[in-house]
């Protein structure tokens, strides 16, 4: 079932609906040069465009998720410290989960249970294969995953109030089940920045030469090509000057016959500039500083490390809180304290925000030594009185 098959399916009351075209014509301007393309409005076609053929998005999607799975958590149960930090499929479970909140906009995450009836295992389902059952009120009482031809249908509660599948989405202002992904607001950047790369690829196929015409004139007489000349005429010009082969070679031109160049150059056309704006635009979606992506023209950071504690306070920790609570907040049902949060004293990123706490709670004399290792987060010593 398609992505656009589930959200038809999310509208409470909502029934069936006709599927949109999987591509729309995109025309617009970036760094003062005009584009046409097709924007992929599908999930599969975004993801495709996007994350797999376009270096820009893929590098950001990376770089957030893997922050997130990466982030160091402060101390937990030892059980559930085994289910947060396993593998899904062979890859990190907070990092997959980030990777499907971006891209998707729903992390749905299958709760598997031992013999003991505790959780064994957390996996990430792939967001794209499931839809969301609601009853008549519109409240969301099934998941259903298909693979293939395979359905399998998982209750939203068990009878003790136990999730089967953990749903963690972003918010969607029109939405009642399914949330928001980045993808959407990218897909017209992406399809900018892929076809501009396409565009560049066939000038330099054509030793970067823009194309033109050959412009025949009759002369006084008035006389015209034939119908055999014409088609002669064209089949020599595509064996003997198209192509990066035959870049330089010189063309002999026949009486009546000039040449007159028809496209707009390079640099007229600005496909640089072109480029590095849709490429500014797909770092914005995804909450990642231009800087980091190695976009040049970007000086709104000071310096490097001024742009990753922005990636950080900005994007990192506030997606990787969002997991964090979804997950605690669903294992809560089989542990009472099941909190989990990121250790932020542990990122290198935030050393220097630390490091101006500490001095900041140091020099403050009216407090005492255990009021300050409480505002620290530290605790107070067993042997204070």
């Amino acid at each position: 079932m398609k992505f656009w098959e589930n959200i038809s399916l999310a509208f409470k009351g909502g029934g069936e609906r006709s599927r949109p075209p999987l591509g729309r014509s995109y025309i617009g301007t970036y760094g003062g040069a005009s584009f046409s393309g097709e924007a992929p409005f599908s999930y599969e076609g975004r993801v495709r465009e996007a994350y797999v053929d376009n270096a820009v998005a893929q590098r950001a999607v990376r770089i957030v998720a893997e922050g997130v799975g990466g982030a160091p958590l402060a101390s937990m149960d030892d059980a559930i410290a085994a289910l947060i930090n396993a593998t899904s499929a062979g890859q990190s479970l907070l990092e997959t989960i980030a990777a499907h909140l971006l891209l998707h906009g729903n992390a749905y995450v299958q709760v598997m249970c031992g013999v003991d009836d505790q959780p064994a295992e957390l996996f990430a389902l792939r967001p794209d294969r499931i839809t969301i059952e609601s009853d008549k009120k519109g409240w969301p009482v099934a998941y259903a995953y298909r693979a293939g031809e395979h359905q399998t249908r998982f209750a939203a509660q068990d009878a003790m109030g136990r999730p089967a599948i953990i749903h963690i989405k972003a918010f969607h202002p029109t939405d009642d089940h399914y949330g928001l992904g980045c993808l959407g607001a990218a897909a017209k950047a992406v399809a900018v920045h892929n076809a501009a790369a396409q565009w560049n690829k066939a000038l330099l196929d054509n030793a970067a030469r823009p194309s033109g015409a050959l412009v025949f004139d009759p002369g006084p007489e008035g006389s015209a090509l034939s119908a055999d000349q014409f088609d002669r005429l064209k089949a020599e010009m595509e064996a003997s000057f198209a192509g990066s082969g035959n870049a330089g070679r010189p063309m002999l031109l026949e009486g009546g016959l000039k040449w007159q160049s028809m496209s707009m150059t390079p640099a007229d056309m600005d496909f640089v500039a072109l480029k590095a704006a849709a490429a500014r635009e797909i770092a914005l979606a995804f909450g990642v500083p231009p800087m980091l992506l190695g976009l040049p023209g970007d000086n709104s950071y000071a310096n490097y490390r001024e742009a990753n504690r922005a990636l950080w306070r900005l994007t990192i920790l506030p997606l990787a809180g969002k997991i964090l609570d979804g997950l605690s907040g669903a294992l809560e049902a089989w542990w009472d304290d099941a909190a989990l949060a990121v250790d932020r004293d542990q990122i290198p990123a935030l050393s220097e925000d630390r490091e101006r706490l500490w001095s900041q709670v140091s020099e403050a004399d009216f407090l005492s030594p255990e009021e300050k290792r409480e505002m620290l987060g530290i605790g107070v010593r067993k042997n204070a009185k």
